[in-house]
C-alpha cells in the first residue's frame, strides 16, 4: 500500500457504488448496440438510403469524433467546478444525448427517398451532434475510474461492473427490440424504429438519474482537484502535444490496438449479421434478433467468471482464452449452411465467449498504463488518453460499418424498403467474408498485440510503489 494511503479513501468501492457507477453504462450501451446491430439495415431497408451513403453517414460522425474525443477530453481535464471536473459534463450532456439518439431512427418526412443527398445530409447532422454529446457524456464517466482506485484488482472489479451494465445495455437494447417490434407489428417499420428510439432515449435517462444519486458523494470525494492538495494542473497543450504523450506511451499503445481489432471484429460481425440471417440463411428478423440475444446474454453472463479469473490469472491469461472461443465461432460462421439453424446459434453461444472479454480486458487494462504516465512525466491526464481511447472505439465501430456497406454495395448489394428482394451470388460472398475471414483477422492481430503487452500485476505494483516514493518526497 502507498505510504500516503492513509490520508485516501480505501482503494475498494462498496459494492452499492460500483453498480451505480455500472448503471451509468447501460444506456449508452443500449444505444450503441442498437446503431451497431440496426443502424444499417434501417438506413438501407427502412429510411431506403443507399449502402454507401449509408455507411458514410456513420463514418463521418465517427471522424468528427478525431476533433471532439481529445477535444473534450482535455477540456474535462481542465474543468474546474465545485462540483469537481467529470460530474458537469455528464449531467449537461444526459438530455442531448437522449434526444439526438431519438432523431437517429426518425425517418424525415421533409426528404423523400429519392433525394438521396438529403437523407444523407439530414442523417449525417443528426450523427455529428449525437456524437458530440455522446462524447460528452461516455468520456467523463469512462474517466472516473482511474480516479475512484489505484488498485490494480479493484480496478478489474470496477471495470467488470461497468461492463456487466454494458453488456446488459446491450441485451436490454436487442430485448426492446424484439418487444417493439412484436407489440408493433402490424405498423409501419419507420414507427417501429422511432418507438425503439424513444424508448432506449428514456431509459438511458432514467439508468444516468440512478447512475448520478449513487456516485455523487464519491465522485467529488476521490476528484484529485477537489483535494486538500490537488495535483498541478497539467500543462495546457494543443493537439500536436496531445498526440506527442499519446505516442510516448508503449503500453497505452498496444493497449489501443488490442481495443481497436477487438472493436472491429465485433462491429464486423454485428454489421453484417442482419444481412447474413435474412440474406445467406434465408430467415426471418427476429432470428437475428435472438442470435444476436444469445450472444450478447452469454457474454454478460460471463463478465463475473472472466473477472474473478483475471484477478487470478492475470489479463493477459484471460484476453488469449477469450479470443479462442471467439476465433472458433468466426470461422465457422463461414461455413454454415442454410438450414444448419442449430450450428448458427451454438456458434453465437461459442462468440459470447470472446466478446464478454473484448469488453472486459482492454478496458480493465487502461487505467494502468495511465499510471505508467504519471511515473513518466508526474502528470494525470485522464481525460486525454481517454479521450483518444473512446475515439478508437468509435472509429472502429464506424470503420467497421462503412466497410461493410461499402463491400455490400461493390458487390451488388440490393437495398429494399420492405419488399423481398433476392441477392446477387456476388452480395452473398461479401457477407459471408464479412461474418468470417474478415473479423478473424482483426482478431488474431489484436492476440499478438497482447502477447507483447508489457504491465503484469508486478510491474503495475513496482510503478504505484514508485510514484508513492516520489510523492513521500514532495
Amino acid at each position: 500500500m502507498p505510504a500516503d494511503a492513509a490520508a485516501l479513501p480505501p482503494d475498494r468501492l462498496p459494492a452499492r457504488t460500483r453498480l451505480a457507477y455500472g448503471a451509468g453504462e447501460l444506456g449508452p450501451a443500449m444505444a450503441g448496440s442498437t446503431m451497431v446491430f440496426f443502424q444499417l439495415v434501417f438506413l438501407t431497408n427502412v429510411a431506403g438510403l443507399r449502402a454507401d451513403l449509408a455507411g458514410a453517414v456513420l463514418l463521418i460522425g465517427k471522424i468528427w469524433d478525431g476533433v471532439n474525443d481529445p477535444l473534450i477530453g482535455w477540456l474535462s481535464d481542465h474543468t474546474r467546478t465545485r462540483w469537481g471536473r467529470r460530474l458537469p459534463w455528464i449531467v449537461l450532456s444526459a438530455i442531448p444525448f437522449a434526444l439526438f439518439f431519438w432523431l437517429q431512427w426518425i425517418v424525415p418526412g421533409f426528404v423523400s427517398t429519392e433525394n438521396q443527398l438529403g437523407l444523407f445530409a439530414y442523417y449525417a447532422l443528426v450523427s455529428l451532434v449525437f456524437n458530440t454529446f455522446y462524447t460528452g457524456l461516455t468520456l467523463p464517466h469512462n474517466a472516473l475510474t482511474p480516479e475512484f482506485s489505484r488498485d490494480y484488482d479493484e480496478r478489474s472489479r470496477i471495470t467488470a461492473s461497468r461492463m456487466a451494465f454494458s453488456l446488459g445495455g446491450s441485451v436490454g437494447g436487442l430485448v426492446l427490440s424484439v418487444v417493439v417490434f412484436k407489440l408493433l407489428a402490424s405498423a409501419p417499420p419507420a414507427q417501429q424504429y422511432a418507438t425503439l428510439g424513444a424508448a432506449i432515449s428514456l431509459v438511458a435517462v432514467l439508468a444516468l438519474a440512478v447512475c448520478l444519486a449513487g456516485i455523487w458523494r464519491t465522485a467529488l470525494a476521490r476528484d484529485p482537484s477537489l483535494s486538500a492538495t490537488p495535483p498541478p494542473p497539467a500543462p495546457r497543450v494543443g493537439l500536436a502535444e496531445q498526440w506527442r504523450i499519446l505516442t510516448g506511451n508503449r503500453p497505452y499503445l498496444i493497449v489501443c490496438g488490442i481495443y481497436l481489432f477487438s472493436w472491429l471484429a465485433m462491429q464486423f460481425t454485428a454489421s453484417i449479421l442482419p444481412f447474413y440471417v435474412a440474406s445467406w440463411m434465408g430467415l426471418p428478423a427476429v432470428q437475428f434478433q435472438l442470435l444476436a440475444l444469445t450472444v450478447q446474454v452469454t457474454a454478460l453472463a460471463l463478465i463475473p467468471a472472466w473477472a474473478w479469473l483475471s484477478v487470478r490469472a492475470g489479463k493477459k491469461a484471460v484476453y488469449f482464452a477469450g479470443m479462442s472461443f471467439w476465433l472458433v465461432a468466426q470461422a465457422g460462421l463461414f461455413f454454415v449452411q442454410p438450414g444448419q439453424v442449430a450450428l448458427m446459434y451454438s456458434l453465437g453461444f461459442v462468440a459470447g465467449f470472446g466478446i464478454s472479454v473484448c469488453y472486459l480486458i482492454p478496458n480493465a487494462m487502461l487505467p494502468d498504463t495511465m499510471e505508467y504516465d504519471e511515473l513518466r512525466t508526474g502528470q494525470r491526464r485522464e481525460g486525454i488518453f481517454y479521450g483518444f481511447f473512446v475515439f478508437l472505439q468509435k472509429t472502429s465501430l464506424a470503420l467497421g460499418t462503412f466497410v461493410v456497406g461499402q463491400a455490400l454495395a461493390a458487390a451488388g448489394y440490393l437495398s429494399s424498403t420492405g419488399e423481398t428482394v433476392t441477392q446477387p451470388d456476388s452480395a452473398l460472398t461479401a457477407i459471408r467474408l464479412a461474418i468470417g475471414p474478415l473479423p478473424a483477422l482483426a482478431l488474431l492481430i489484436g492476440i499478438a498485440l497482447t502477447a507483447i503487452y508489457p504491465i503484469t500485476r508486478a510491474r503495475h505494483a513496482e510503478i504505484l510503489r514508485e510514484l508513492a516514493a516520489r510523492r513521500a518526497h514532495g
